[in-house]
C-alpha cells in the first residue's frame, strides 16, 4: 500500500523546537498544513500528485503529531496562530525558500491565515479548506453554530477539564470528533489513521489541542481585531474550498466573507464532500488546487 511514495520523513531541529515533516517532489515550494485532530498524514492522497509539479512540505504543526509541544500557559501565547505560523516560516527559511504557496485545512488554515496577514511578502498563493475566519465564527455565533461547533467551546475551557475528557478515551474521542458527517471507523486511510491515533493518545498532544482552542478564543481574537482595525488584509490570491456536506456553505457565504479579508479577488466553491475534503474527494480538490496554484 503506497503512502507518500518518494517522500522523506524526518524531524528538523528548528529554532523554536523540533518539527516532524514529510517532503518530496521538485519545482516551486508548496506548504501543506493539516488541522485538528490530525497530522501531516492527511495529505497522503494529494501530496504525491502535487509533488509532480512542486517541492511539497507537509509538517506537523506545533502541539500536534510528532512536532514539539510547548507547555500550557495562562495567556496561551505559545499556541497563538502567530507563534504557530512562526514555526512554518522557520521551516521554509531552513529549506531556503523566501516565497511559497500554501494549502491548509481546518486549524492549519487558521495558522496560515495569520501567516499571510503578518507576512504578505512570503505567500504567493493561499488555499484554505473548510473554514471562514475565526473572528467571523465567534462574532456570528448563534445556537446553530454552538451546537455544530460545540468542541470550540469545551476544548477552550480551563485545564484540566477538557484534557481529562479526551484522555479518558482518546481513540473514542477521535472517532466521535471526526464524524461531523456519518463515517465508518475505517473511513481514513489505515496508515493515516494509525498516525492520528498515535498522536491523540499522547497526553502532550491532547494538551496541545486544548491550548490551540484556548488561544483561538483569547489571544488570537486580540490579534485578529488588531489586524482588522488596522485594515490589514491578505495580499495574495485566495482560494476557499469547503465540503458541500458540511456546514460552512450552509451557515455562511464563504466567498463573500473571505473577500472582506482579502485585497485580491477570492475564488473557490463547494466540493461534494464533508469536512475532510482532501481525503474524501482528493481528485476534485486536486483539480481545483492545480488550476489555482498555476495562476
Amino acid at each position: 500500500m503506497t503512502f507518500f511514495p518518494d517522500f522523506t520523513l524526518e524531524t528538523l531541529n528548528l529554532a523554536n523546537g523540533p518539527v516532524r515533516l514529510r517532503h518530496g517532489g521538485s519545482g516551486p515550494p508548496l506548504l501543506l498544513v493539516h488541522g485538528n485532530p490530525q497530522t501531516h498524514a492527511m495529505w497522503h492522497a494529494l501530496a504525491p500528485a502535487l509533488a509532480q509539479r512542486y517541492t511539497v512540505y507537509c509538517p506537523d504543526i506545533r502541539g500536534y503529531g510528532g512536532s514539539f509541544k510547548p507547555p500550557a500557559s495562562a495567556d496561551h501565547m505559545a499556541y497563538s496562530k502567530r507563534e504557530m505560523a512562526g514555526d512554518l516560516l522557520q521551516l521554509m527559511d531552513h529549506m531556503g525558500h523566501e516565497t511559497f504557496r500554501i494549502v491548509a485545512h481546518d486549524r492549519g488554515a487558521r495558522v496560515c491565515h495569520r501567516l499571510a496577514l503578518d507576512n504578505p511578502d512570503r505567500v504567493t498563493h493561499l488555499a484554505l479548506l473548510d473554514i471562514i475566519p475565526t473572528l467571523e465564527h465567534f462574532e456570528r455565533t448563534d445556537m446553530a453554530f454552538a451546537m455544530a461547533y460545540a468542541h470550540w467551546f469545551y476544548l477552550a475551557l480551563p485545564a484540566p477539564f477538557p484534557e481529562g475528557l479526551i484522555g479518558n478515551d482518546p481513540t473514542g474521542w477521535f472517532h466521535g470528533h471526526t464524524r461531523r458527517e456519518p463515517k465508518d471507523d475505517d473511513f481514513f486511510h489505515p496508515l493515516a489513521l494509525a498516525d492520528y491515533l498515535t498522536a491523540v493518545n499522547d497526553p502532550a498532544v491532547i494538551r496541545g489541542i486544548c491550548e490551540d482552542y484556548r488561544a483561538a478564543a483569547t489571544i488570537d481574537l486580540v490579534h485578529d481585531r488588531e489586524s482588522r482595525a488596522a485594515g490589514v488584509k491578505i495580499q495574495c490570491p485566495l482560494l476557499a474550498l469547503w465540503g458541500a456536506q458540511g456546514i460552512i456553505g450552509r451557515f455562511y457565504d464563504p466567498l463573500a466573507i473571505w473577500q472582506g479579508y482579502c485585497a485580491m479577488p477570492v475564488s473557490g466553491g463547494a466540493i461534494n464532500a464533508g469536512h475532510y475534503l482532501a481525503e474524501e474527494a482528493p481528485g476534485k480538490v486536486l483539480a481545483e488546487l492545480l488550476a489555482f496554484l498555476e495562476r
